[in-house]
């Protein structure tokens, strides 16, 4: 009974994983945010085998979401460092998008009530290939801060899988254990009826 309650949490942790992945990688894509992207990518796969080891009693799956449970706490903690200039990072640099280009999260423009404007280069600089200027106002909370939330909740959940994985895996072994001590793997069965050998049963009996 409790291996059934653990299984169908877990299920849901897992469900409710794959959702806040999806919308995550929406906003990143949006905002070319490639290494969370990547991460995303792997998170997502992680997360559909440790449902489909769930579902279908996968131990070793199991173990493997577990793991990466762990790793995905890790990374969303250097998320939240990153965003809050924490350590020597820095939430304006490129390191998210590998040097790649100068694109940031895509709520830095377009948060909960953020007014988006653009002011255009001078004249005599303007190029075929120069860009305007953006300027945000009114946000009713910074950016960062929205990304901050994200890790945030992204924590929450997967340390909740990290914990019901670990019992499930625990569970499913119990009674594996179990099934085998009583003789559920054996190739013959647990009692069986001794028969006498064929010698005395030809034995004359003496008078």
């Amino acid at each position: 009974m409790g291996c059934c309650s653990g299984r169908c949490t877990l299920i849901f942790i897992c469900t409710l994983q794959l959702v806040l992945a999806l919308e995550r990688q929406v906003f990143d894509f949006l905002g070319y945010q490639w290494a969370p992207i990547l991460a995303n990518f792997f998170h997502i796969i992680a997360v559909i085998l440790g449902l489909f080891g769930t579902i279908q009693y996968r131990p070793r799956y199991i173990v493997a979401y577990t793991v990466w449970a762990a790793l995905w706490v890790a990374w969303n903690v250097f998320i939240i460092c990153f965003y809050l200039d924490v350590g020597g990072l820095s939430k304006d640099s490129d390191l998210l998008t590998f040097n790649i280009s100068a694109h940031h999260s895509w709520w830095s423009e377009h948060g909960p009530g953020c007014v988006r404007g653009e002011m255009p280069q001078a004249a005599g600089g303007r190029t075929t290939e120069s860009h305007s200027y953006i300027t945000v106002m009114g946000c009713f909370m910074d950016y960062q801060y929205i990304e901050v939330l994200h890790s945030a909740a992204q924590i929450l959940v997967a340390l909740l899988g990290f914990v019901y994985g670990c019992y499930v895996v625990s569970a499913i072994t119990e009674e594996e254990d179990s099934f085998d001590f009583i003789g559920g793997f054996e190739p013959f069965p647990l009692y069986h009826v001794n028969e006498k050998p064929s010698h005395l049963l030809l034995r004359p009996v003496c008078p």
